[in-house]
């Protein structure tokens, strides 16, 4: 992905705002009770630097990647460090934070389907407001160093220094003090994000 200046980075701002209340509230009817996601940070960072963020080396990370196809091509991953995805966890089903140790299928399940709610949400703003449709592939759920997400992100798209989309999100559960951090990687192929652009008549 080509580096994108200021009113590239403005539009996709717009559409992560917009994306992010829709998100709240599909995740807000899932678990019966509110969730807010805080205003999403934006950024464009290349992969040898994105999963650095949420956890360091030796730690796991937990993402779900969903890939996209339609009038947008590309490949999305929802993340978070391995241990906010158990808090995740927790507070998805309504448990006291820390009861969970390891996932169990629901678990599992549920953080899938969190990963389309968000990607849907994203994807659907874009559409909306662009008339694209763009057809999400079923969710994956991948655990792994963050060494070993970028490689596997790397080799498929061109190497470690290739840019990425991160939109930073900020969960929070009504009754539950915590904040847990989750990021977004999008990786369209040029040509759909240079057909966003013209959509939004940016060049």
């Amino acid at each position: 992905m080509k580096k994108l200046d200021n009113i590239q980075l403005d539009a996709l701002k717009e559409v992560s705002n917009i994306g992010s209340g829709h998100a709240a509230t599909a995740l807000s009817e899932l678990t019966g009770q509110k969730v807010t996601i805080n205003i999403p940070v934006i950024s464009i960072d290349p992969l040898s630097s994105v999963f650095k963020k949420c956890a360091d080396s030796g730690q796991k990370i937990l993402g779900i990647r969903i890939d996209l196809s339609g009038d947008i091509v590309g490949r999305t991953l929802l993340f978070f460090s391995q241990d906010d995805a158990l808090k995740f966890c927790d507070c998805l089903m309504r448990r006291p934070i820390g009861s969970v140790k390891t996932l169990s299928e629901l678990d599992r399940s549920g953080l899938r389907e969190v990963s389309n709610i968000l990607t849907c949400a994203y994807m659907n703003a874009l559409g909306e407001m662009l008339n694209f449709m763009v057809v999400p592939t079923t969710p994956s759920l991948i655990i792994g160093a963050p060494e070993e997400m970028m490689a596997g992100f790397a080799e498929q798209v061109g190497g470690a220094e290739e840019l990425a989309v991160i939109i930073e999100n900020d969960f929070r559960f009504q009754g539950n003090d915590s904040v847990l951090q989750g990021y977004f990687l999008l990786l369209p192929d040029d040509r759909s994000l240079q057909a966003v652009f013209k959509a939004m008549n940016i060049k």
